[in-house]
């Protein structure tokens, strides 16, 4: 991205700024202060319901397993990712000048890259993880193991590396049109390329690309891994026996259809020339929304987390209670 800045800094094409302004929220100009304090709580609540869900499955030794290993993968990237965005657009939300130097933008939006394929490459894997439980569930121990479990990770972060890697230097590189207003309020990809490249075509074959390999090579991991275990949960004689095996996927299930949803609506969608409240809410749904209810799904449709985190809070208690002057002091 450097060598891009100092490219793009000789071209005589290019205008003398070097810095991208936000206007995602110009529209909103009078609720920005509510909105501040909105996210600020919502994004509290992502980091401490994250950051207690890893607490939990590594102090917890019932929980030391592939199932929980990958779900505290997916909270620690949940809890990334909302670092990459939300502490510069609650800053924005109260500043004067909404801007973010070139350099800057492309640092977020390669991290951003990084981490949302990433994630969807883990999803996959945590399907994988689920197939396995319900297809294979006397060799489960045996397939599954430590070593397995962190290639599964690898491979995942690798793919969202590689995404970074190849997207972030080809919109940075590309010469830039007189305006850096970019409709959004961080460096997400469709809104640079508006102002990235000056054929709109080569913008909406970025998109195209991006969203077939981040979105739809793990959609069809995913399908794949539900349709052996749907076939599986079929052949099962009684309902109890359904409903146990198919209720070891819901919590997934669950997370699964509501990132896919929320990126499909933005990626995978026909291009608009401008930005709107729906794509507003869209985002902020996908940005701020979705890391905080993934934790929330996983706690209230699993019971072994429900359990380790009232465990957690008990002993929290009953340590205030045996040490009442700690707090006193």
């Amino acid at each position: 991205a450097l060598v891009c800045f100092q490219a793009s800094m000789g071209s005589e094409n290019q205008t003398m700024a070097t810095d991208f302004i936000f206007v995602g929220f110009s529209s909103l100009a009078e609720l920005q202060k509510l909105l501040f304090g909105v996210f600020l709580l919502l994004y509290l609540l992502t980091l401490s319901m994250n950051t207690a869900i890893m607490t939990v499955i590594r102090v917890e030794r019932s929980l030391h397993t592939p199932m929980y290993f990958f779900l505290c993968v997916l909270s620690f990237s949940e809890t990334c990712y909302t670092l990459v965005i939300v502490p510069k657009m609650l800053v924005d939300l109260v500043a004067e000048r909404k801007a973010i130097s070139f350099l800057g933008c492309a640092v977020q939006m390669s991290f951003f890259l990084l981490l949302g394929c990433s994630h969807s490459f883990l999803l996959a894997a945590m399907g994988y993880d689920r197939c396995v439980a319900v297809c294979r569930p006397l060799a489960y121990s045996s397939i599954m193991t430590r070593r397995l479990c962190a290639q599964l990770v690898a491979a995942s972060a690798l793919s969202g590396l590689l995404v970074a890697q190849l997207v972030t230097p080809l919109v940075f590189c590309s010469p830039f049109q007189a305006s850096r207003q970019l409709e959004h309020f961080f460096c997400d990809i469709s809104p640079v390329l508006r102002v990235a490249f000056r054929q709109s075509h080569a913008g909406e074959a970025v998109i195209v690309a991006l969203g077939v390999f981040a979105l739809m090579v793990p959609l069809t991991l995913l399908l794949a891994s539900y349709l052996f275990i749907l076939a599986d949960v079929l052949r099962i004689p009684s309902a109890a026996g359904r409903h146990k095996a198919f209720s070891t996927c819901s919590a997934h299930l669950a997370v699964v259809l509501v990132h896919y949803a929320c990126a499909s609506l933005i990626y995978l969608r026909p291009g608009s020339s401008s930005w709107s409240g729906q794509d507003a809410l869209i985002s902020v749904t996908y940005t701020i929304l979705t890391p905080l209810l993934n934790p929330m799904i996983y706690t209230l449709r699993n019971k072994d987390v429900k359990a380790a985190l009232c465990k957690a809070i008990r002993k929290t208690q009953i340590s205030a209670e045996c040490f009442p002057g700690k707090r006193s002091r």
